[in-house]
C-alpha cells in the first residue's frame, strides 16, 4: 500500500511541475492525463531508484567538491531522462530542455516532500 501512495503523491508532484513552461502534459482526456501522470510517476521512481545511486557512487567526488550542488544538476538530468523514457513509451509528457527540467525537478522534490509530510501527519496514529 505504501508504494501505491508514494506513486500517487509523486504523480501529484509531477502534475504541479507542469506549471513550469517547458514541461507539458500533452493532449488527452482527463483519464488519459491521470494515467499519464501515474506512468510518469512510476518511471520517475524507477529512474531515481536505479540510476541515481549509480550516478552518486561514480560522482561522489563532484558531490563533495560542489558541496552537493551538483545534485541539482543530476536531478534535472534525471527529470529530463524521465521525460525521454515517457516519450519512448508513448506517454504524452514532455520536458523541453535543461532549465525546465531543473525547475521541474525542484518543484517535484519540494511538492513531494510537503505531500509526504502531510501524509505522514494524517496517518500518524500516535
Amino acid at each position: 500500500m505504501g508504494i501505491l501512495v508514494h506513486v500517487l503523491l509523486t504523480a501529484v508532484a509531477v502534475w504541479v511541475s507542469t506549471l513550469i513552461p517547458g514541461i507539458d502534459l500533452l493532449e488527452g482526456t482527463t483519464t488519459t492525463r491521470i494515467l499519464t501522470l501515474l506512468g510518469v510517476a512510476v518511471i520517475f521512481g524507477l529512474v531515481n531508484a536505479v540510476v541515481k545511486p549509480v550516478v552518486k557512487f561514480f560522482g561522489c567526488v563532484f558531490y563533495i567538491v560542489t558541496l552537493g550542488l551538483i545534485g541539482l544538476v543530476v536531478n534535472a538530468l534525471l527529470f529530463m531522462l524521465t521525460g525521454w523514457i515517457a516519450d519512448q513509451f508513448g506517454l504524452p509528457f514532455r520536458v523541453d530542455g535543461f532549465w525546465p527540467a531543473f525547475w521541474g525537478a525542484i518543484i517535484v522534490a519540494l511538492t513531494g516532500w510537503v505531500l509526504n509530510l502531510v501524509y505522514d501527519k494524517v496517518t500518524d496514529n500516535d
